[in-house]
């Protein structure tokens, strides 16, 4: 007796993988979150970065920053936008390990456009996500699908940024925990550093290396010496010297891994990876494979946004995204 066709479809429906909005059911994020309180969300929001951008090219690499340094502290709530307030809490930005951050001010801009489209709606938290989505598509990368959701959190701490922001001297046990806790694999945690292929490091954060050099680390001599020319001292004369972090520093690709095979790489981190056997074989198969390194990028970028986020009653949808309700 042949199998009928509703049972196969319920077989076929069963081995399908599931749906990544039912893994992080918990937090109760949604892809169709802003279906119909903010439909044009996400067009609103590359509109605005697709003119940013054409007149500056390293935005991109400041959103995905931004993201990474929100994220790594209370999990995604926006919670560095806030400006201190000294009852209650005190800006993330006060914290050294903040150095460099940028555009901060773009979200509220976006903030204040959407407010006029979906009054009350749109989270400060989400807006930071998204605009790093748009930085990394419009540079080239993947175009990731994230759920959405996410409340602003009503405290910030410079102390827990301090504490939580991994330093340039990261080791690779404090890099694969770190992201660990945030439910990646070592492979995705491998893929995530990746997002150095934009933007540039600055000397203040370079010269420990430089000129502190520890036993077995690879640096290219002439890549060693380019470095010494742009960042001169060991105590940096300005702060704002930097230097590329890969060969295409405004392009999301895999440039970054084979910088980094090839003895380039500007941190300590960058390194060590390419060399400790965790986490070698998967630089080796990102800087063969970039269709490769974009999909196990884009499952990090999602675990990495969607883990310990605020929903529902626990946050709120901030009216200004520097300040709490």
């Amino acid at each position: 007796m042949g199998i009928s066709l509703p049972l196969i479809l319920l077989i076929m429906a069963m081995s399908l993988p599931l749906p990544l909005s039912f893994g992080i059911k918990q937090n109760q994020l949604s892809y169709n979150y802003y279906k119909l309180s903010c439909p044009n969300l996400e067009s609103t929001i590359k509109k605005e970065l697709l003119t940013l951008f054409l007149t500056d090219a390293t935005a991109p690499a400041a959103f995905l920053r931004l993201m990474f340094h929100d994220c790594q502290v209370q999990g995604c709530d926006a919670s560095i936008l806030l400006d201190s307030n000294y009852d209650t809490h005190s800006s993330e930005m006060v914290s050294a390990k903040n150095f460099g951050i940028r555009k901060r001010e773009i979200i509220s801009d976006i903030k204040a456009i959407l407010e006029e489209e979906c009054p009350g709606q749109v989270s400060c938290a989400d807006i930071i996500v998204l605009a790093a989505k748009v930085s990394v598509s419009l540079s080239g990368g993947p175009h990731i699908q994230i759920p959405l959701g996410r409340k602003d959190s009503r405290t910030s701490s410079f102390k827990e940024a301090d504490a939580k922001l991994p330093s340039p001297t990261i080791s690779v046990d404090q890099f694969i925990s770190i992201f660990k806790s945030k439910g990646m694999s070592i492979e995705e945690s491998v893929s995530i550093l990746g997002a150095h292929t934009l933007g540039v490091g600055h000397c203040l954060n370079i010269v420990g290396r430089l000129y502190d050099q520890r036993i077995g680390d690879n640096m290219d001599l002439r890549f060693e010496a380019s470095l010494r020319l742009t960042c001169p001292t060991e105590i940096p004369l300005t702060n704002i010297t930097f230097v590329p972090n890969d060969m295409t520093p405004i392009i999301f690709d895999n440039e970054y891994y084979r910088d980094i095979m090839n003895g380039r790489g500007l941190f300590g981190i960058d390194s060590d990876i390419s060399r400790d056997p965790r986490t070698a074989p998967f630089v080796m198969r990102f800087a063969m494979d970039h269709r490769y390194f974009f999909e196990v990028f884009s499952s990090a970028f999602v675990k990495l946004s969607s883990t310990n986020v605020l929903t529902n009653m626990q946050g709120e949808v901030r009216r200004k995204c520097n300040q709490v309700n």
